[in-house]
């Protein structure tokens, strides 16, 4: 199985990047907001691979980081998503904006992909609100070298705060993405951890 590549970029198509590592060119299909992110032919680029095996093929997915790919795996795991409306929904909403959208539970965000329609919405919501993990709100190594992929440390620590107070990870990155939306950049740690705790208390 392969879990990473790191070569030169070859050249792109509508939904794949062709990768060329030591003269042996890899098709791996990426969400449009991965391709977005990757540099132009000619340079290096490193991606996170999900690689699918089926009885007559086998299929590279690519993603800027692990938690990205993790995010993959989750929303396949929810009926009717495979890799086709996963990508597309990576597509239109970032890590951050997932959890967000889940820990909100915003039919309308889900449904802006494409292929994702209010009943598809609402299970992807009702499935995943208790096994999203904090995937947005953690730390995460880029593998493509994205900065906005950064998390700032007040988030971070909030989030590690009130997991050690008891709350469980998936609940506490929940609670600190509604929270950090809601204050703005800048906020401080005390300040998210306050209001995370009005958000559990709910």
């Amino acid at each position: 199985m392969i879990g990473k590549l790191r070569g030169v970029v070859d050249s792109y198509g509508d939904d794949f990047v062709i990768l060329d590592v030591n003269g042996v060119g890899y098709v791996v299909t990426c969400s449009a907001r991965t391709l977005q992110n990757l540099p132009r032919p000619g340079e290096v680029a490193a991606l996170a691979i999900e690689t699918q095996m089926r009885e007559d093929s086998i299929r590279l997915f690519g993603f800027g980081s692990e938690a990205e790919r993790d995010w993959f795996r989750l929303l396949q795991s929810v009926q009717g998503v495979g890799a086709k409306v996963a990508l597309a929904l990576q597509g239109v909403l970032g890590e951050a904006e997932l959890a967000l959208a889940i820990a909100r539970q915003d039919k309308a965000a889900i449904s802006r992909a494409p292929g994702i329609g209010p009943r598809l919405a609402a299970r992807i919501l009702v499935e995943l609100k208790d096994k999203a993990p904090a995937l947005a709100v953690e730390p995460a190594s880029a593998t493509a070298g994205d900065a906005d992929n950064k998390v700032p440390p007040a988030v971070s620590d909030a989030v590690s705060a009130l997991v050690n107070l008891g709350y469980g990870r998936p609940q506490a990155a929940a609670a600190v993405a509604v929270s950090a939306a809601a204050l703005g950049e800048g906020a401080a740690t005390s300040e998210l951890i306050r209001r995370s705790l009005r958000e559990l208390s709910r």
